[in-house]
C-alpha cells in the first residue's frame, strides 16, 4: 500500500471530472490535479458512440475531446486504470485500486467527484449472454462494434428509443442492418410529446426499422443461429445482436462511501456550488442532481452538456474560487436520418404538474422563405403559461432547418425570462435562403399570442 497526498483529486474522466480539472487548473496554475480515472479513455465523447458505431467517425480514437498528451498540457495528472474504490472523509483520503490489484491511498484537499451514470439494467433474463451488449464503456463499444462488423451479423434489436436508442438505430440502419427497436412505452422518444414521437416514428419506418412501443422485453435466450428475444406480446423476434439502451441511472457507489446525502433518483444531493454534505468533497454531472433554471429546484437532468458547466464550476470552488451553476432547462437535440428533433424548458404536462397553466401552440411553416428552393416544414410547439411567460418548446424538422439554432433561441429567452410576446422583439438574422422576416420561432410566437385574444 503506498500514500499519496494532493490538494485536488478529481474522480472520473469523462465530462465533468475533466472540466472541473482544467478549470482548476487554469485559475490556479500551481494547481496540478490528479484525475483518477478508471478505464483507459480519458474525456472521450460518449455522445459520439453512436457515429462510430455507423461508420461516420471512422476511428474510435477520434472520440476524445482532448487527447491525453493534451491533457497533460492542460496541468491534469493522469491515473488510468485506476478504481477509486472509497472515500474515507473524516481523514481526506481515498483509496484507490490500482491495475495489479493493490490499493493506494490518496490524500486530498478537495475532491472532486464525476463518476456520471451507469447503464440501467431492466429486469430482462438473458442480458449475460454473448452478443447482448449493455453499453457503458469504450470497451462495450468495442465489442458491439466488433460483433457487428462480423460477417454473420445481420439483424440488431435495440431496447429503448430514447436518444441513445435511436441514434443506435440509425446507426446500425446505417451499416445495412436489419433494425429492429423495441421500447415499453407508448411512443418512441417519450421526452417530446406524441405528436412529434408519431412523426419520428414514420421516419424509422421510412428507413426501414421495424418499431414496437407498449412492448417490454422479457428474456434473451440463444436460439437457431443467432438470439431469440422474447416480449410480453408474445412474440419471439430473432437477432444477432441485441443493444440494451434503458436509459442510466447516477453511479453513487464511491459517493456513499463518503457518507454523502442522495436525492432525486438517487441522484448525489449538492448546492448549486456543486458542494455536497461532506466538507471538501465536490461532485458534478450525471451522478448529481441538477438546478432547474426554470422551476428553481432541483432536479435530475443527465446531459452532457451539463456534466461540463457543473464540473466547471466544481473545478472553480475546489480551486478556492465563487461560481455558482446557473442551472439547466434540459435543452436537447437529437439527429435521426435526415430529421432533427429539439426540446427545451417544459412540455405541457410537466408545466401544469409544477403549477403552470399552459398554453401550447403546434405551428408548422418552412424553414426558410419558400421561393429559395429547398425549403422543408419546420413544426414547432411552443408552450407559455396563461399570463404569458414562456415555458417551453419542442421542434421538429429536416437537419438542415437550423432546428437546433431555433431551439437555442428559445431556451436562451427563458433563461433570460422573457414573455412568449418578448420573442417578437428578438433581431434575428434574416435572408431568403436560411429564414423569413419573422423567424419561425417568431411565427410560433405570433400564433401563441393570437390564440391568447
Amino acid at each position: 500500500m503506498t500514500h499519496d497526498r494532493r490538494r485536488l483529486v478529481v474522480v472520473g474522466g469523462s465530462d465533468a471530472g475533466i472540466a472541473a480539472g482544467m478549470r482548476a487548473h487554469q485559475l490556479d496554475r500551481a494547481l496540478a490535479p490528479l484525475v483518477v480515472v478508471a478505464d483507459a479513455y480519458p474525456n472521450f465523447s460518449i455522445c459520439g458512440l453512436p457515429f462510430y458505431l455507423s461508420g461516420e467517425t471512422p476511428d474510435w480514437r477520434d472520440l476524445a475531446h482532448h487527447s491525453r498528451d493534451d491533457l497533460e498540457a492542460a496541468g491534469l495528472q493522469l491515473r488510468l486504470n485506476h478504481a477509486a474504490t472509497r472515500v474515507n472523509a473524516d481523514n481526506h483520503t481515498l483509496d484507490v485500486r490500482d491495475p495489479d490489484g493493490g490499493t493506494l491511498v490518496i490524500g486530498y484537499e478537495q475532491l472532486v467527484i464525476g463518476t456520471g451514470a451507469v447503464p440501467a439494467r431492466p429486469p430482462i433474463a438473458g442480458l449475460d449472454l454473448d452478443g447482448v451488449h449493455v453499453l457503458h464503456t469504450m470497451d462495450h463499444v468495442l465489442a458491439v462494434h466488433a460483433d457487428m462488423t462480423a460477417a454473420s451479423a445481420t439483424r440488431v434489436l435495440v431496447v429503448g428509443a430514447g436518444y441513445i436508442g435511436l441514434e443506435l438505430a440509425d446507426a446500425f440502419t446505417h451499416r445495412s442492418l436489419d433494425v429492429t427497436v423495441v421500447e415499453m412505452l407508448d411512443q418512441v422518444l417519450p421526452t417530446v410529446d406524441a405528436e412529434l414521437a408519431d412523426e419520428l416514428r414514420a421516419t424509422l419506418e421510412a428507413h426501414g426499422v421495424t418499431v414496437a412501443t407498449g412492448v417490454t422485453v422479457e428474456a434473451i435466450e440463444p436460439g437457431g443461429a443467432g438470439l431469440r428475444v422474447s416480449a410480453d406480446d408474445g412474440t419471439d423476434r430473432p437477432a444477432d445482436i441485441v443493444v440494451v439502451a434503458a436509459g442510466v441511472r447516477p453511479d453513487t457507489a464511491l459517493a456513499e462511501t463518503a457518507g454523502v446525502t442522495l436525492g432525486i433518483n438517487g441522484a448525489i444531493i449538492v448546492d448549486r456550488r456543486m458542494r455536497t454534505d461532506v466538507p471538501d468533497v465536490f461532485a458534478a454531472g450525471d451522478c448529481v442532481e441538477t438546478w432547474h433554471a426554470l422551476l428553481e429546484q432541483p432536479t435530475y437532468l443527465p446531459l452532457g452538456t451539463t456534466a461540463h458547466k457543473q464540473g466547471r464550476v466544481a473545478g472553480s470552488n475546489a480551486a478556492g474560487h465563487d461560481a455558482t451553476y446557473a442551472g439547466s432547462l434540459g435543452s436537447q437535440v437529437v439527429k435521426i436520418f435526415d430529421r432533427v428533433v429539439a426540446r427545451t424548458g417544459l412540455r405541457p404536462q410537466e408545466a401544469a404538474e409544477h403549477g403552470f397553466d399552459p398554453r401550447t401552440v403546434d405551428v408548422t411553416t418552412d424553414d426558410h422563405k419558400a421561393y429559395y428552393p429547398g425549403a422543408t416544414p419546420l413544426r414547432i410547439r411552443l408552450t407559455g403559461d396563461a399570463d404569458g411567460q414562456l415555458l417551453g418548446a419542442q421542434l421538429l424538422g429536416h437537419r438542415d432547418a437550423e432546428v437546433a439554432k431555433r431551439c437555442d433561441i428559445i431556451a436562451t429567452a427563458i433563461h433570460q425570462r422573457l414573455t412568449v410576446t418578448d420573442l417578437l422583439d428578438l433581431d434575428l438574422t434574416y435572408t431568403p435562403p436560411l429564414s423569413a422576416p419573422w423567424d419561425p420561432v417568431q411565427q410560433a410566437a405570433q400564433a401563441w399570442e393570437t390564440t391568447q385574444r
